[in-house]
């Protein structure tokens, strides 16, 4: 089977379909990833076909104008600026992911590209799988992802409508620049008012959910099509070697936290790195800072302090006592998996949603909004993760079941399934 995946948005956005297309290929089917034209390196050192779509997310985050709607943290705003931008290029994505899809059998798409890729596979004429790793589907057990955690306090009904109003968030922000591609370029009838959501191409394939049973058990709720399969981790580079000053730090004492906000990139990255070294002198740990993109800026460091761009979290979450992020999906499950507590300070968009998880779970502190984030605030977190030996325990019970699943295999089986 010829198989074309739709994956847009930061790294940590794209790494599980990596994952998932290397699983596929290694089971013998033609591959395909469809990304920005920044993750061809990425892409190609995984042994994947890939072909570029226009535009640099990492420049597109680390613009000015991002950068302060991330420190603002209204996930509207961000979403609405960030449909703006896309309405430029649409129509370019379009017909470049038409080119893309020519010769394919099936095209696979989650939050990055679902939409489109909706309207590309009803062009093409080829079954659409979805393949999420937040939750996406309707339930009355748990609130959507983009919305506060507190409206569970309501009941079932309010979670039910809060999922609604996710896809409708989603779905209205880029209804316009939709509506343009599926009509001046792929010659295709505009999507309903309120969204494409009940196609008969996303109501009869598999919905695949990349994450752990045991961090989001299946809702009662939810239909035999929707499949929670385990992660889908991409497995580290197996060259990538510790630079040896890194070494020799980690060897110079007890385990250090390793604090890192990934993607987010700030305005005030010196700022913030202040903050954290002020948060780790007064709770007396050492740590491994990772810079990300822009999110963190250093230059002088205390000598229990080691600053980093970056580095496989597979490999450097197990060499840590705890983990400090912004609550990405993938670094939350990389968190888990390595077995150690998650400190989660949450910008925007799903990341609430998983640091209130990470707590719900016990293996991590109440997140902390990074708009709220504080000196004092940060390290009572940390001095409460590292001297919590139930908390600590807990974790590593978690990322025991967790390395135990195999989420790829379980969802290239459901796709090869899919395809009989």
């Amino acid at each position: 089977m010829r198989i074309a995946i739709f994956a847009l948005g930061s790294r940590g956005d794209v790494q599980p379909y990596i994952a998932l297309g290397k699983g596929l290929q290694a089971a013998g089917h033609t591959t395909r990833l469809i990304s920005h034209e920044n993750y061809e390196k990425l892409v190609n050192a995984h042994g994947l076909e890939f072909w570029p779509m226009p535009g640099n997310v990492q420049e597109f985050v680390e613009s000015t104008e991002m950068q302060t709607l991330l420190e603002k943290g209204n996930f509207i705003a961000i979403m609405k600026y960030a449909a703006q931008n896309a309405k430029t290029t649409m129509l370019t994505w379009a017909q470049e992911g038409f080119q893309a899809c020519q010769g394919m059998d099936c095209l696979l798409a989650g939050f990055g590209g679902l939409f489109l890729g909706l309207a590309l596979a009803e062009k093409v004429d080829i079954p659409l799988i979805q393949a999420y790793y937040v939750p996406f589907t309707p339930t009355r057990e748990f609130a959507g992802a983009l919305v506060p955690s507190g409206i569970s306090r309501l009941g079932g009904w309010a979670n039910l409508f809060s999922h609604h109003l996710t896809r409708q968030i989603m779905w209205q922000q880029g209804r316009s620049a939709d509506t343009a591609a599926r009509q001046q370029v792929l010659e295709l009838p505009a999507a309903p008012f309120f969204g494409p959501f009940q196609s008969p191409r996303l109501q009869s394939g598999p919905v695949l959910y990349g994450f752990s049973e045991e961090v989001i058990a299946k809702p009662a709720d939810w239909d035999s099509q929707a499949h929670v399969t385990g992660y889908w981790f991409l497995e580290s580079e197996w060259d990538w070697q510790p630079p040896p000053a890194l070494e020799a730090f980690l060897q110079r004492g007890p385990a250090p936290i390793t604090i890192g906000f990934g993607s987010m990139s700030s305005r005030k990255a010196e700022e913030t790195a202040q903050l954290v070294l002020q948060a780790l002198a007064k709770s007396g740990q050492r740590a491994i800072l990772l810079t990300g993109w822009k999110g963190l800026q250093v230059d002088a460091l205390p000598d229990y302090v080691f600053a980093l761009d970056s580095a496989p979290h597979e490999w450097l979450f197990s060499q840590v006592s705890a983990v400090v992020h912004h609550g990405g999906a993938g670094t939350t499950a990389a968190g888990l998996r390595a077995g150690v507590p998650s400190i989660v300070i949450p910008f925007f968009a799903d990341q609430p949603f998983w640091g209130q998880r990470v707590a719900d779970l016990g293996v991590g502190p109440a997140p902390i909004p990074r708009k709220k984030l504080t000196a004092n605030l940060l390290a009572q977190a940390i001095h409460q993760t590292v001297q919590d030996a139930a908390m600590r325990q807990r974790a590593v019970a978690l990322g025991e079941k967790i390395r135990a699943e195999n989420g790829v295999a379980r969802a290239v089986a459901l796709i090869a399934d899919r395809a009989k």
